[in-house]
């Protein structure tokens, strides 16, 4: 009855997180852009903006420029988490897992301590600086602990309190067919996929919506040729048609 319970709340969770930000990616895409508003210096060509746009989601190149601190526990714990998917990925994928996986394995195991300390360290600066402190909601607070949870509570079952993963890859893989396997009972493991459950299903209504977003922001991705070429928002070449 528990393996059923959590392979529909994984199915339910997967349906939530993938319409809802598929719907968000599309109004992005779809809210007119009517000024040309690069930060500058910006690019003026396109290819430039590709490679504008690879250095501030690989590096974080903004950030880097305006706190160096800030940037280090951002940049650490993005990185982390990346690696930390990546290794979970072996949980999920039915059969054997390619040899890339297998080699990055020992990096995203301890990539879970670098993503945790980086949450503590973004989470401090909502409490220390008093600007970023004062425009902290309670939901703000709370997205930063979950994460938290999450990470701490997979380092448990790595370090402390171990569980089957062998039957954890059997239950997780065996979604994709739905084929319903027995999910191990240990508390740390339910305790690990309730809380991401949660994360999955408020992702789509969440500040975090920042990762697809980005790609989304003017002031990234325009190019600053305003006296080459004229831009007008579709909305507004219809006007005057």
């Amino acid at each position: 009855m528990l393996s059923t319970i959590y392979a529909l709340l994984f199915y339910g969770a997967t349906i939530l997180i993938v319409v809802g930000v598929a719907a968000k990616i599309r109004k992005y895409a779809a809210t007119p852009a009517p000024l040309k508003i690069p930060t500058t210096p910006a690019p003026t060509t396109r290819g430039g903006v590709v490679l504008r746009m690879l250095r501030e989601v690989i590096f974080f190149e903004s950030l880097f420029k305006s706190n160096k601190w800030i940037w280090l526990f951002g940049w650490m714990f993005h990185m982390a988490l990346w690696l930390v998917i990546i290794r979970h990925l072996r949980y999920t994928i039915p059969g054997n897992t390619p040899w890339l996986l297998d080699f990055l394995q020992p990096f995203g195991k301890y990539a879970g301590f670098a993503m945790v300390l980086g949450l503590l360290g973004l989470w401090a600066r909502r409490f220390l600086v008093d600007r970023v402190r004062y425009i902290s909601n309670p939901s703000d607070h709370l997205i930063l602990a979950l994460l938290v949870a999450i990470g701490l509570s997979g380092l448990t079952m790595k370090f402390v309190a171990h569980t089957d993963v062998v039957a954890v890859k059997a239950f997780m893989s065996g979604l994709w067919t739905f084929k319903i396997n027995t999910l191990p009972t240990d508390p740390f493991i339910l305790i690990h996929l309730t809380l991401v459950l949660i994360l999955m299903i408020i992702f789509p209504i969440s500040k975090l919506l920042h990762a697809p977003g980005v790609f989304f922001s003017p002031s990234r991705n325009q190019v600053d040729n305003p006296r080459e070429q004229r831009h007008i928002a579709p909305w507004a070449a219809e006007l005057e048609k």
